[in-house]
């Protein structure tokens, strides 16, 4: 079982920055692949970030060269830097831990955190 907290969130200035935390909590939470979603009301949910057991990251077009996602492990905390943000990042942005074992995907979401950008 793993527990996942959001925070970092709040109101920023087109072209502010800000930092996204995902602390876990339970298992051994580096064996885990974390990717953030965001989700704005009446739109699909979107995959902005994932970042493997390993190190591997990978990012989605809309904000490649503007958001780092990376892990500290010994503090079982994600992080998604968002810098040079926009208005059209504005969204609910969650966290979801997961690995698959023997065909069976494990899955663990957080519960959210606003970013709102807007002068």
């Amino acid at each position: 079982q793993v527990q996942l907290v959001e925070s970092g969130g709040g109101l920023v200035q087109p072209g502010g920055s800000l930092r996204l935390s995902c602390a876990a909590s339970g298992s051994i939470f580096s064996i885990y692949t974390t990717d953030w979603y965001r989700q704005t009301p009446g739109k699909q949910q979107e995959l902005v970030a994932t970042i493997t057991s390993g190190g591997r990251t990978n990012y989605a077009d809309s904000v490649k060269g503007r958001f780092t996602i990376s892990r500290d492990n010994a503090k079982k905390t994600v992080y998604l830097q968002m810098n040079s943000l926009i208005p059209e990042d504005t969204a609910v942005y969650y966290c979801n831990a997961w690995r698959t074992v023997l065909g069976n995907k494990y899955n663990y979401w957080g519960q959210g955190t606003q970013v709102t950008v807007s002068s």
